[in-house]
């Protein structure tokens, strides 16, 4: 099973551009599952070639009250057992950014967790969220016996080694102590970073960067994109890959294949 996840920063402009179709074709001939976030589309904003590819099934959470914000699709070949959106908590769930689809094997979680920047009342939006999403799959995962995979835009690069400048952006959001503290406590959980698991010293592998610096001509970017999966489902973990030749956005895809 071959599952995708990429920023699109902006799912119409991917599709008006022409990278819609390249990224079907390109990357996506063998994906069961590939989740998109930073949509900024409610789903009747798409167009119906965007909404409605055969052989999938498509689900959607946009932004409630500012449009052309926020948002995450999911794709699928797979009917889920159930779709759930958000969290349960009005204050993150107002801005679409978790699509949850129930499986018999496991529960994929697409996120789009919020950016730091704009200042210190946004990025303790980010960290209360952070906190508040791993409570709810931990919920789950322990009360419930559910295994959980989780994939998107985190918005935090956990260590050096995961961006090519970490001296210069100590103090910048997306490398702050707090911010990779919580990546810390999602590994402590038991979850595992799938690239890391397979790459661990790898450097110079990115998923975003800067177009105002024309950074990705450079390779000075960040890995910030993640597939992370409940140690339950290591046995099943067959791949992690980047696909940095997918354009169209500031980031591009990641993925991982799974034995099943």
């Amino acid at each position: 099973m071959r599952l995708l996840s990429w920023n699109v920063n902006g799912l119409r402009s991917i599709h008006r551009n022409g990278y819609w179709g390249k990224f079907l074709n390109e990357s996506n001939e063998s994906a069961d599952i590939f989740c998109l976030q930073e949509t900024k589309a409610g789903e009747e904003q798409l167009p119906h070639d965007v909404r409605n590819i055969s052989g999938y099934i498509s689900y959607f959470s946009s932004s409630r009250h500012k449009k052309g914000y926020s948002g995450v699709g999911t794709w699928s070949k797979l009917k889920p057992e159930k779709v759930e959106y958000g969290i349960g908590i009005p204050r993150f769930d107002d801005e679409g950014r978790v699509l949850a689809l129930y499986f018999n094997e496991f529960i994929l979680f697409n996120v789009y967790f919020p950016n730091g920047g704009g200042g210190l009342e946004r990025l303790a939006y980010k960290l209360d969220f952070y906190d508040a999403f791993l409570k709810h799959i931990e919920i789950l995962r322990q009360t419930e016996g559910k295994k959980i995979i989780f994939c998107g835009d985190v918005n935090t690069a956990h260590e050096e080694i995961d961006l090519a400048r970490p001296k210069e952006n100590e103090k910048n959001t997306g490398f702050l102590p707090e911010e990779r503290a919580w990546i810390d406590e999602v590994i402590a959980q038991g979850y595992i970073d799938t690239f890391r698991h397979f790459y661990p010293e790898k450097r110079a592998t990115y998923s975003y960067w800067d177009t105002k610096t024309r950074a990705r001509d450079r390779n000075v970017g960040w890995r910030i994109d993640y597939f992370f999966i409940s140690g339950e489902l290591e046995p099943l973990l067959a791949k992690a890959f980047v696909l940095p030749h997918i354009y169209g956005s500031d980031h591009c895809p990641v993925g991982i294949e799974l034995a099943l």
